[in-house]
């Protein structure tokens, strides 16, 4: 039965935090929001949690996971990026962007792209995501929270509870996301490729959709 936390979506306080990440830490997977709607997440180096993570959200080793990282201090751990791709990173974030780039021997393999050896990297402008963060002290594997038999990422965190209640081990509810996932943007083989335009605005990177 998934433990249901509900916090303020501005001030989320500090104990309710510190329970979720006890939860993932423990190899919990948790629904929470970011600012594009809400993800699936749970702890990096985890293999249970991972191999859960992708049954519930019905994809394979082949779908793309991303870090949730605090900020772009975290990147060098993670992924490879020259200065153009460091500068468009750095223009987008924070945001409703995950940037798709070659990964460190940092990463897990089992949680990068099989033969590309990449991986989405995403830092959420999303004050309850952040704190998450700040308080497990390092990034989470996450996937937006799109069922296999839906077409629309889950919004209502009611909703999402009494779908996943057995499935999932904590739900984060911060009120409301947007239902739009994120954009993602394919940085790992030296061409710019926007791969799925989201809630992310492209033109204000210099691209096109």
């Amino acid at each position: 039965m998934a433990q249901y936390f509900e916090v303020h979506p501005q001030h989320p306080q500090p104990r309710l935090i510190k329970q979720a990440a006890d939860i993932l830490h423990r190899g919990g997977v948790a629904a929470i929001p970011t600012d594009s709607c809400y993800a699936l997440v749970c702890h990096l180096d985890d293999k249970a949690a991972v191999d859960a993570l992708r049954r519930i959200r019905g994809v394979d080793e082949r779908h793309h996971l991303s870090l949730l990282c605090r900020d772009l201090s975290e990147l060098a751990n993670y992924a490879r990026v020259d200065n153009k791709q460091y500068r468009m990173l750095k223009a987008a974030t924070p945001g409703p962007y995950a940037f798709i780039l070659e990964a460190t021997k940092e990463v897990p393999r089992r949680v990068s792209h099989p033969s590309r050896r990449t991986i989405g990297l995403r830092v959420p402008d999303h004050v309850v995501t952040q704190a998450l963060l700040e308080q497990m002290g390092q990034p989470l594997l996450a996937t937006t929270l799109i069922l296999p038999d839906q077409e629309q990422a889950l919004n209502d965190p009611q909703e999402i509870r009494a779908q996943l209640e057995k499935r999932i081990q904590a739900v984060v509810d911060a009120g409301a996301c947007a239902m739009e996932p994120c954009t993602v943007i394919d940085l790992s083989s030296g061409e710019v490729q926007v791969v799925r335009q989201g809630r992310g605005g492209v033109a204000a990177l210099g691209l096109s959709a």
